[in-house]
């Protein structure tokens, strides 16, 4: 059985590329914003793991990551956080929230796959 990845970002064309990429071995859900995307958790469903941007509108990356953490369900989920923003206090305000790694827009597919699985792979042993 395929392992579902959930991919949280407002911009159109990068859900298209990480879904095209991530298609053929994950079962990808896609939503807008963090909003969504905890609406989505809540109703019971429960990803592999999670690629959410850092900025978003409604509910942005940081308190997206405060909230998946806080929920029960989700505390050891996988999340790895996308930014066009390369600074290094974003990168540590998202670890010290949660998050599991910080990958710069842009990106090579390639490397996110890797970096999500590895992630998997700890949390599998």
């Amino acid at each position: 059985m395929r392992k579902t990845l959930l991919i949280v970002d407002d911009e159109p064309s990068i859900c298209l590329i990480l879904e095209h990429y991530f298609n053929f071995d994950y079962q990808v859900i896609l939503k807008s914003n963090g909003s969504e995307a905890m609406a989505w958790l809540e109703e019971g469903n429960s990803p592999d793991a999670i690629v959410a941007d850092y900025s978003m509108p409604v509910m942005d990356g940081l308190d997206f990551i405060k909230r998946v953490r806080a929920h029960h369900s989700h505390q050891h989920t996988p999340l790895v956080m996308l930014s066009g923003k390369d600074e290094t206090s974003n990168k540590i305000k998202c670890l010290k929230q949660g998050a599991d790694d910080y990958v710069v827009k842009p990106f090579n597919p390639e490397e996110l796959d890797l970096r999500v699985k590895k992630l998997l792979d700890r949390v599998r042993a």
